[in-house]
């Protein structure tokens, strides 16, 4: 009976056990960009936005294509009094009985010059699509790296969060150990106290490091749209498992590629062609003119097959006093654009070089906190046979157990660092979006 129940027992925690496996997803770092990428809500702003200037753009193009208008009336006429002055005083014909009027008519309009309007307006529409264009991409490489940062975050959680179990479990396996010890004299009471304390300040440390594990977790898959219930798993593989190539050293490569500098370059070309969308004020404006009428006032007029073609001129005289302001704000504002890229160029070297110190600093973080853990440990085994000698007390083992957990979260924080620093030099330089583009996953 006994061993019925212990299996019992044992299926039913392997049962538990299973359900929190099934419970977990495991994602790539790449996949899990590539699903920022097609499901986060900047990303689908940004292609909106890119769709509507496109669109714009179709719609400046459409200006060179003729206006055609066709329209038509009917009207019931009622009392109407007809006074035909060509008619004989001697008629005695009676007056036609006039009660509709049916009036159809086509008109054709097709610009011919517009002091350059049309022209620079679809060259307007066009750099600001291709300015939209490249800020959905600089939207991309932001998002990539803000999942780059939160899966890093992640990472660092999660691992926290197993070190800290494993050295609680020592805590406690101290704890029973020193009960036992105290109860035949062999330690005070104190240090049995302390060891107790230690595992009290872990499962505080514990405790916070879930709650942040947690937070981390959701707005992450918050971010890719998954069920508010998933939880993520980084294997170090998914994450820690890549060659770090092509390192930027210096801005050069930022300046090349990044999209928002390339985006602020496409306005100040738009810029210019507003300039000229603005003096096209002081030319007229030529088109040329066609039309057909067709009209019928019953029992008195039939008009059929008048057609007409012609040129029309027009020309706004007032505006040529006016538009000197219009021209003036034009200037103004690709000057405004002029000054925006060149304090982003400097903000951009700024950057990269910050990313590049950060990186550096990072690499020696990490090779100090690798030899840290050795140096932790052994500490700690040299302690622990002073202590078990009789050579050490319970404040040196404690703290040397601290160190050596501090190392060892050090050392796992240490290797994520690195390559998220890696990242965000790569983003910082313009080359985010073509590391996980030209991935495959």
């Amino acid at each position: 009976m006994k061993v019925s129940q212990i299996m019992l027992f044992g299926f039913f925690f392997i049962g538990i056990y299973s359900m929190e496996a099934q419970d977990k997803t495991s994602l790539t770092l790449e996949q899990a960009i590539q699903m920022a990428w097609n499901k986060s809500n900047e990303v689908t702003m940004a292609n909106t936005k890119v769709e509507t200037s496109r669109l714009e753009l179709q719609s400046a193009k459409n200006n060179q294509y003729p206006d055609f208008k066709i329209s038509g009336q009917y009207q019931r006429l009622t009392k109407v009094t007809i006074d035909l002055k060509t008619t004989s005083s001697s008629s005695s014909d009676p007056l036609p009985i006039v009660d509709q009027l049916v009036l159809g008519q086509a008109n054709a309009t097709l610009p011919v010059f517009a002091g350059f309007k049309i022209k620079n307006s679809i060259k307007l529409s066009d750099q600001l699509y291709q300015a939209e264009a490249a800020n959905a991409m600089q939207t991309k490489e932001e998002v990539a790296m803000k999942v780059v940062n939160l899966y890093a975050s992640l990472y660092k959680a999660q691992k926290t969060v197993e070190l800290l179990k494993e050295n609680q479990k020592s805590a406690q396996q101290r704890v029973t150990d020193f009960i036992e010890l105290e109860k035949n004299g062999i330690i005070p009471r104190n240090d049995l106290l302390k060891s107790q304390l230690q595992v009290s300040k872990i499962q505080l440390t514990l405790d916070r490091a879930i709650s942040d594990l947690n937070v981390v977790n959701f707005e992450l898959i918050s971010l890719l749209k998954m069920d508010a219930k998933t939880k993520l798993e980084v294997r170090e593989s998914d994450f820690a498992d890549f060659q770090m190539n092509n390192i930027p050293t210096d801005e050069q490569l930022a300046l090349q590629n990044r999209k928002d500098l390339e985006a602020i370059q496409f306005q100040e070309k738009a810029s210019l062609a507003n300039i000229k969308i603005a003096k096209s004020g002081y030319y007229p404006s030529i088109a040329i003119l066609g039309g057909y009428t067709a009209l019928n006032l019953k029992n008195v007029l039939v008009v059929q097959n008048a057609m007409n073609i012609g040129v029309g001129l027009s020309y706004d005289l007032s505006g040529i006093l006016k538009n000197g302001t219009t021209v003036k704000i034009a200037e103004s504002k690709a000057l405004e654009l002029q000054n925006a890229e060149a304090m982003l160029k400097d903000y951009i070297k700024i950057e990269v070089q910050k990313a590049i110190e950060d990186y550096d600093l990072a690499l020696k973080q990490n090779l100090v906190y690798n030899q840290a853990v050795e140096q932790a440990s052994e500490n700690y085994r040299i302690i622990k046979d002073k202590y078990d000698n009789g050579l050490s007390d319970t404040n040196d083992l404690l703290e040397a157990d601290v160190e050596q957990l501090g190392s060892k979260i050090n050392k796992t924080l240490a290797k994520a660092n690195v390559i998220q620093k890696y990242y965000e030099l790569l983003s910082v330089s313009g080359q985010l979006n073509q590391t996980f583009n030209l991935s495959k996953i």
